[in-house]
């Protein structure tokens, strides 16, 4: 088993975590690591072997959870241990005191889960907001950074998508009935995506209120880091093979800032996928594991 795979499991053994009902190569485990005075929640698939696995780090995006990742984690785990963090505000994870949540705050994290569990190289994937730690952190971090994964995001945030967020926090303030009606309102938006990916968004990622009603677990402040955003210093310092899947109907990362990730990173590939939006792997989850999967062989 190898060091990192130790550590967790000797973690999860002395936190006394539950093991989820999984086949005997295969689980996942729940784990904590305190960083930067927040106590992070992660999800670990780890293996029973002595087999050496690279690491694959899994970021969601804002206002999402690490469970989000629980369709694609089995895949990945046929070549790579693989790691989804709560990001700090989000699902099991603290929150900041302070309302720090800007790229660099979520950037730091990262850093110091790496670091802890003493990963020498690590492969990123992140979506949205995750996709945008993930640029930073490897630009940050060329020599650590096998291979880097992001989806349906680039190096710019603008102010619209800033403001949108915002309005939707403020007309979720109330919550839900139930979870049905969670997952109906969800579906509603997300036409495209199977019903099991948004109850397994809802399922993880909310909390009774003292009045019964269901409420997000995350903290509301997030909005105040979730601004207009720039990155193009960092992402002109990405020197790992870089793969950018881009959902052909979102308008996240338009034609000419493809063109520039193109004219700026020497190793990129960029797919758009037709007709799919923000998050392609819940859309179409079989053809972005097909591309993933050839970019990461």
């Amino acid at each position: 088993m190898t060091a990192v795979r130790r550590l967790i499991f000797v973690a999860a053994i002395v936190s006394g975590v539950t093991v989820a009902a999984q086949p005997p190569a295969l689980r996942y485990q729940d784990d904590y690591r305190t960083i930067n005075g927040l106590r992070l929640h992660f999800v670990a698939w780890s293996a029973d072997t002595v087999a050496e696995r690279p690491t694959i780090i899994l970021l969601h995006g804002i206002a999402r959870h690490a469970h989000t990742f629980d369709h694609i984690a089995p895949n990945l785990f046929r070549t790579h241990q693989v790691i989804a963090l709560d990001m700090r505000g989000h699902g099991d994870s603290d929150w900041s005191p302070e309302g720090a949540y800007l790229v660099d705050d979520y950037v730091s994290d990262l850093e110091g889960l790496i670091d802890q569990l003493r990963l020498r190289t690590v492969s990123l994937l992140g979506n949205s907001t995750g996709g945008r730690v993930a640029q930073v952190y490897a630009g940050r971090h060329p020599d650590r950074v096998d291979k880097l994964i992001v989806e349906d995001v680039g190096p710019e945030r603008p102010q619209s998508i800033a403001d949108a967020f915002a309005r939707q926090v403020e007309q979720e303030k109330n919550g839900w009935a139930s979870e049905d009606e969670l997952v109906a309102q969800l579906a509603a938006r997300n036409r495209r995506t199977p019903e099991a990916r948004l109850r397994t968004y809802a399922r993880y990622g909310v909390k009774k209120r003292q009045d019964g009603r269901l409420i997000w677990k995350r903290d509301p402040n997030l909005v105040k880091g979730f601004v207009e955003t720039e990155l193009w210093d960092a992402v002109r310092k990405i020197t790992a093979p870089t793969l950018y899947v881009i959902g052909g109907g979102s308008r996240i990362v338009p034609p000419e800032t493809q063109q520039k990730l193109k004219d700026t990173l020497p190793n990129v590939r960029i797919v758009v996928m037709p007709g799919l939006g923000h998050y392609p792997d819940e859309e179409d989850t079989a053809g972005f594991m097909r591309i993933v999967g050839e970019f990461l062989q």
